[in-house]
């Protein structure tokens, strides 16, 4: 494959990654569901977290899968042309789910995407990221605590599995996640971070 060609498959599986990424799946069930806009809820966020805050499991449910699902399938159909095109479209997945073009770039936080692109990329990096993000949830019902610390250790777990590219993209990917989660950092902080199910 020449480089003009590759880079044209590159350029595709960034452009690919970015509008399955951009499907704002949280505005969109929540509108069907006849609630409204969800970023006139809770914390104004378009993920699944946001979602649980009108008290409807369901509905959170579907949104968190729809944008793990997304990044996966990016990764998925862009690995079927060549596999190092996986981490660009995980990229590009990742960058339409925090700055989707639909919504005047103003997107989530990126967590659940993150998850699904790890699916599609290793596997077991994204059992560790669901432990990990499971066992602080249930423990200290901080969402935003278990992501940072899950989406921290995912480049070292694909560092330890062999795997230091997949490694690099998750640490991009790791520090825009910390980076959306700033306010949510300076509320843990200051003790006035919400938990999981707390409406308003």
């Amino acid at each position: 494959m020449s480089d003009d060609i590759h880079l044209l498959y590159l350029l595709a599986a960034l452009v690919l990654g970015y509008l399955l990424g951009s499907i704002p799946f949280g505005v969109i069930f929540t509108r069907m569901a006849g609630l409204g806009d969800i970023r006139k809820v809770g914390s104004g966020n378009i993920g699944a977290t946001n979602v649980l805050r009108t008290g409807r499991r369901g509905l959170a449910a579907a949104t968190l899968i729809g944008d793990a699902l997304k990044g996966t399938a990016a990764v998925v159909i862009a690995r079927y042309w060549a596999d190092d095109l996986g981490a660009v479209a995980a990229l590009g997945a990742f960058l339409g789910h925090l700055f989707p073009v639909w919504l005047g770039f103003k997107g989530g936080k990126g967590v659940a995407t993150f998850l699904g692109v790890l699916l599609g990329l290793q596997p077991l990096a994204a059992l560790a990221f669901a432990v990990i993000w499971m066992g602080l949830a249930l423990t200290t019902r901080y969402s935003s605590l278990s992501a940072l610390i899950a989406s921290a250790a995912s480049p070292v777990v694909l560092w330890l599995l062999g795997e230091p590219q997949m490694a690099g993209v998750a640490f991009v990917l790791a520090a825009l996640l910390w980076w959306k989660h700033s306010d949510n950092i300076a509320r843990l902080l200051d003790g006035t971070e919400g938990r999981i199910g707390q409406k308003g």
